[in-house]
């Protein structure tokens, strides 16, 4: 049985992933140009809801983490002379989209990194971020019951990583073996 407000029952009860430490904004995951317009689409052009963050060498070298393996397409993405675009947060490190209820904006309007979370591919396999603020972790405490609570399979996630990938230029099968089939069957 899926619960699909588990993420909003984690915003009342707070802190959330939604929310970074302050001072650490920098490591907030930057969106793609495509995330940036499908979002200010859905705010109506409220810019607000974004901030230009440096690529600084802490950020990188957590992307590098992120995508291992892929160390300079990273590098060409983000080189450390220039900026990229993150949601904004306030001044408690909140991001400015999440409202007593959760993230004001819809599922299929949210950042690819945001509708992941807490999962993520590496080497070919869905795993899970270890992140004690999340309720959907301390809930369900298996990756198999997350994904039952929030109606999500390896199959979606598959492609929802494969997306955040094309979004950033990113091989769409690195490390994803049969995500390609996915994507052509949603282009």
């Amino acid at each position: 049985m899926s619960d699909p407000h588990v993420c909003a029952r984690c915003a009342q009860k707070g802190p959330t992933c939604c929310q970074l430490d302050p001072g650490n904004e920098e490591f907030c995951f930057p969106l793609s140009e495509m995330e940036r317009d499908r979002i200010l689409k859905e705010l109506a052009g409220d810019e607000g809801a974004f901030a230009q963050q440096a690529n600084t060498d802490g950020f990188v070298e957590n992307l590098h983490k992120l995508f291992p393996g892929e160390q300079q397409a990273v590098d060409k993405l983000f080189p450390g002379t220039k900026f990229h675009i993150r949601l904004a947060v306030d001044e408690q490190g909140r991001c400015r989209l999440l409202g007593p209820e959760g993230c004001r904006l819809p599922r299929e309007a949210r950042p690819y990194y945001c509708r992941l979370f807490p999962f993520w591919f590496a080497g070919g396999k869905l795993n899970v971020f270890a992140a004690s603020r999340c309720l959907l972790q301390r809930e369900a405490r298996t990756r198999l019951r997350m994904l039952a609570l929030v109606g999500e399979s390896d199959k979606r996630l598959k492609e929802l990583y494969g997306r955040l990938r094309l979004a950033w230029g990113l091989a769409p099968r690195k490390g994803l073996p049969g995500i390609d089939k996915c994507h052509r069957k949603k282009s």
